[in-house]
């Protein structure tokens, strides 16, 4: 909480021990109040409208910046992050760099790990989208 009479909630990550353990998520996350945020899907879209970025990696970075830039013009920092959805269109390729996707989060995000999703998707709204990236935030 900070101080001075302005008490700011908190999200609690809640992640039940009989659970099997989360990686890079939380099981789910309890926000004590706040205003809540609703993140549109975020692509690797540049500002002039093209995906930039050829790998998933690449692309889920972009995406995520464009999320975060979306949340932090709502008055949302990383940390106020409560729900992603990431819909990839090869959920096997998204695993095999689940290692590298993890080093991007927590340099853009941090160590706070939302509830979250990933679920395949046979192809997004732009054809050259490999990851899309939706979410709500908690303003605290």
């Amino acid at each position: 909480m900070s101080g001075a009479g302005s008490a700011r909630p908190e999200l609690e990550r809640v992640n039940p021990p009989h659970l099997a353990p989360p990686t890079g998520f939380s099981h789910a996350v309890r926000a004590t109040s706040g205003t809540m945020v609703f993140l549109a899907g975020q692509t690797a879209l540049d500002g002039s409208g093209e995906i930039v970025g050829s790998g998933i990696v690449e692309q889920f970075e972009r995406a995520l910046s464009n999320l975060v830039a979306a949340a932090a013009a709502s008055g949302a920092g990383p940390s106020d992050l409560a729900k992603l959805t990431v819909f990839a269109v090869d959920v096997a390729d998204y695993r095999r760099h689940a290692r590298e996707i993890g080093q991007v989060w927590k340099r853009l995000v941090g160590g706070d790990f939302p509830a979250m999703a990933v679920i395949g998707a046979t192809r997004l709204w732009d054809e050259a989208a490999l990851v899309e990236i939706e979410g709500i935030a908690v303003v605290r």
